[in-house]
């Protein structure tokens, strides 16, 4: 993809308006990020850039450059010259401040506090991450020091655990993740025939519900939905049956907790398996997870900006659907591991710390977003039908 045309696409697609600083000039990247996004989205056929700025379109975001769109993230200089990107989207993470950064107690000010943090971006992140805090540090630019580095292909670890033939017909998703990049996975195989089925748990339903409508309507519309006492011994035996009963199962679990509800694969043909950072048992949000992977933008003085909306997690759920897809058409069952900084990684490439090149803000389409097919579905408003299909 020549320079141009990736540019031209970046600035098409709305992602050029959400990145960079918002009094300042946007940021498109170099051309390998454009391509590697685009081709994730090939196996779907969709258009992959254009995802990247849903959620933005619904909600009214626009660029906040070392600010995420979202408002929720940060992108912040640490003592050793490095740089950290930290997400506090939840009421219980500033409680968790005066631990990390060694206060009394909890701020007046809890950005100022973090920005004033002693220590290298590394540490910062680690003893950050150990707390359960979405913390990480943005790798080096030069390439050296901690970070996922670049990975192979869409970042999605595909293992198979056993022999089954190519499924024929439409799979039976169940899709227990919720927010935005497993969503996305369900909803995109979801447009290509699967039967999609979303389990809340009723003390805690997807987040996601307490967002836009629009929002949520997009990812989860046609969808029929389960809502289970995930404490009642009953019903987490209905909920062990309908998995068993599934083709594919979408999830963003940590492992304790599917370990609780008796919940491991067991010859779907495409357990999913949706992270923050892979196997480790550690929060990451898509604005953190992004900057973790290297996708940032690095405009003038040296400085990060964060790449549109919460970039990972629109990729990843991009990437697990293709992975699924590829799975479901090879044969077999298969266990795929989509981390989101993972995932970013493989779209930064070898591009990571590579300068983004200003562009006018009039040459930058606005985001957009794709119409909801059919309207959002109640909490748990096909439990019994459902319940009684797949014989739970």
């Amino acid at each position: 993809m020549s320079p141009d045309e990736a540019r031209a696409r970046w600035a098409a697609s709305g992602a050029l308006a959400l990145t960079g600083d918002p009094d300042g000039p946007c940021l498109s990247p170099p051309p390998g990020v454009v391509a590697r996004t685009v081709a994730l989205g090939e196996p779907l056929g969709v258009d992959a850039l254009s995802l990247l700025g849903e959620r933005a379109a619904i909600a009214g975001l626009t660029r906040n450059g070392a600010v995420s769109c979202g408002g929720a993230a940060r992108l912040l200089p640490a003592g050793d010259g490095g740089w950290f990107a930290v997400s506090l989207p939840r009421p219980d993470d500033e409680d968790l401040l005066p631990a990390w950064l060694g206060l009394d107690a909890p701020p007046e000010d809890p950005w100022a506090a973090v920005a004033a943090a002693p220590g290298g971006a590394t540490d910062l992140a680690t003893r950050g991450a150990a707390l359960g805090l979405a913390v990480a540090a943005v790798p080096p630019r030069d390439g050296a020091g901690s970070g996922p580095g670049p990975a192979a292909g869409s970042g999605v670890v595909a293992t198979r655990t056993g022999d089954a033939p190519p499924l024929e017909r439409a799979p039976l998703v169940v899709d227990l993740s919720s927010l935005w990049a497993g969503p996305l996975c369900a909803q995109l195989l979801g447009e290509r025939g699967a039967r999609v089925v979303k389990v809340e748990a009723t003390g805690r339903p997807d987040g996601a519900r307490r967002g836009p409508a629009g929002f949520f309507a997009l990812m989860h519309g046609g969808h029929r939905a389960v809502a289970l006492d995930f404490r009642d011994p009953g019903d987490r035996g209905r909920l062990r049956r309908l998995v068993a009963a599934a083709d594919v199962v979408i999830e963003a679990s940590r492992p304790r907790a599917l370990a609780q509800l008796g919940l491991a694969p067991a010859g779907q043909r495409a357990w999913v398996r949706i992270t923050g950072h892979g196997p480790v048992d550690r929060i990451g949000f898509g604005d953190d997870t992004a900057a973790a992977g290297g996708l940032v933008a690095w405009g003038a003085g040296g400085r990060p900006r964060f790449v549109a909306d919460a970039a990972a997690d629109p990729l990843t759920g991009l990437a697990a659907a293709g992975a699924v897809v590829t799975a479901l058409e090879a044969g077999g069952t298969w266990v795929l591991d989509a981390a989101l900084a993972r995932v970013a990684a493989a779209v930064a490439g070898p591009d990571a710390g590579m300068p983004w090149v200003p562009a006018d803000p009039a040459t930058a389409a606005p985001p957009r977003a794709r119409r909801p097919a059919h309207p959002a579905p109640a909490l748990g408003a096909d439990t019994a039908a459902v319940v009684a299909e797949v014989g739970a």
